[in-house]
């Protein structure tokens, strides 16, 4: 059986100066922290354009005070647990070397348990994000308004291509930025988790996927083996016309 497979990435979104700041500060608490930001699909780099980046951060950072840490069951709770202790110890290592290797933006509180709280961090290269962090830490980077074509270029460069996402009001340059990154799945100025199966089938390029899309039209192909039978009857001395009748 073919192997296809979906194997993560470290997911960006790139937001520029025409951006609106209210959905920004929507679409990326809901793409980073929610599920406890483990989704495959889920904003792990943020990479915003210096002029708008204070305001930005600023009301990401508001939104994500206001979400709810608990028991995924009651419908006020935002973030639940984390799938396991062994997710938890990794988070809470990484966090810990970003305290230490980066600027702290935000650090959100958890209770007991497996939760670990929302994290901003400000990186000063997106080099700076080697792997992919499951869980709810965003990682920000600014650009200024001239290195857009650096910004992809150091996205690309990162070997993976599962999600991304870009906030502008410029078609240009979403375009520029689409058709430059080999990435599966690209959302424009909307969240990057949810891909419903058959509109936005799923899947990744290079570090990010092995195979087809899930929920897309190519999918079930993967699991077959084309075989082509060719029999000739004259050499056993049949007659081909008797094989086109019918039993009746």
């Amino acid at each position: 059986m073919p192997l296809i497979a979906e194997t993560g990435g470290i997911n960006a979104m790139i937001v520029d100066a025409t951006a609106l700041p209210e959905q920004v500060a929507d679409d990326v608490v809901l793409s980073a922290f929610r599920s406890a930001g483990q989704r495959c699909s889920a904003l792990r780099l943020l990479c915003l354009q210096e002029d708008v980046a204070d305001r930005m951060i600023e009301m990401i950072i508001g939104a994500a005070k206001e979400l709810r840490l608990g028991d995924p069951t009651r419908p006020e709770t935002h973030i639940g647990p984390v799938i396991d202790a062994e997710a938890k110890e990794r988070l809470d290592a990484h966090i810990a070397k970003m305290k230490r290797e980066a600027t702290v933006l935000y650090a959100g509180t958890a209770p007991q348990g497996l939760y670990v709280a929302p994290h901003v961090f400000g990186l000063k290269r997106v080099e700076d994000l080697g792997e992919e962090i499951f869980g709810p830490v965003l990682h920000v980077v600014r650009y200024k308004a001239g290195e857009l074509t650096k910004v992809i270029e150091a996205i690309e460069a990162t070997g993976y291509g599962l999600t991304f996402g870009m906030h502008s009001r410029i078609d240009s340059d979403v375009e520029k930025v689409t058709n430059r990154l080999q990435t599966g799945n690209i959302y424009v100025n909307r969240n990057m988790i949810g891909a419903v199966v058959g509109v936005q089938p799923f899947g990744g390029h290079g570090l990010s996927g092995t195979g087809p899309k899930a929920g897309g039209p190519n999918y079930l192909l993967r699991f077959a083996t084309e075989q082509v039978i060719s029999v000739n009857s004259a050499a056993a001395g049949g007659n081909a016309s008797l094989m086109s009748l019918s039993e009746d």
